[in-house]
């Protein structure tokens, strides 16, 4: 068990402690949902867990009685879990990100303004425009910010930049082939035609939908 998973138990354990004046209902309801959310992190983290002899554990500690193991000897399973988690870290499931990233798409189709284009790229317009388009093989001169599904942001710029096609990701190859010089588009670009199964380092995940708010100051066919 990893220090964080030994710290949201201890989470656990005070926030029950802190719950005494809830109603019955409330109290079991509570204690229900700590052991829903203790479940989901350790099904991701120690799979194949002997359940009985984590509820034995759970009980013992929890009610102060003697435990079956001595303190060394679980501060040393704890120590060996934790470096082998350092030498291995658990991944997040593929399944688990393609399912949140066709969640993400979902809600983000289903809001106001949002057509889709091609390969599944959402657009929304910001600011119309009226100049030229960019060809296949083209140049394109933009102003962008660009954020991950929690908003945080992974890159942008301060100064218009010129970009051949060729050498962007395809989400922005195809959208930006429709757009306008002039026009501002907030973007949502699906994994699959930004960096994929591969991720980009850290900075990217596997599996993660960009939005970028892109306004096309030039093109060149």
């Amino acid at each position: 068990m990893s220090r964080y998973l030994f710290l949201s138990l201890c989470m656990i354990f005070s926030l029950a402690q802190a719950d005494e004046k809830t109603s019955a209902n409330d109290a079991h309801d509570l204690a229900y949902s700590l052991g829903a959310s203790l479940g989901e992190r350790l099904r991701q983290e120690v799979p194949q867990l002997q359940l009985q002899a984590l509820v034995e554990g759970l009980q013992q500690a929890y009610q102060g009685k003697p435990l079956a193991l001595s303190e060394a000897r679980i501060e040393q399973i704890l120590a060996e879990h934790e470096a082998q988690n350092a030498e291995h870290p658990t991944q997040p499931s593929s399944d688990a990100a393609v399912e949140n990233e066709r969640r993400f798409l979902t809600a983000e189709k289903a809001k106001p303004g949002v057509k889709v284009l091609a390969d599944g790229i959402l657009m929304t317009e910001l600011t119309p425009g009226t100049g030229t388009k960019a060809g296949p093989d083209g140049k394109v001169q933009v102003l962008y910010v660009g954020r991950l599904p929690d908003g945080t942001v992974f890159d942008q710029n301060t100064q218009p930049q010129w970009f051949n096609l060729d050498s962007v990701i395809s989400g922005w190859r195809t959208a930006l082939q429709d757009m306008p010089v002039g026009a501002k588009w907030r973007l949502v670009i699906p994994s699959d035609q930004a960096y994929g199964a591969d991720g980009a380092g850290d900075l990217i995940a596997p599996f993660t939908p960009l939005i970028f708010e892109v306004e096309l100051r030039g093109a060149t066919s």
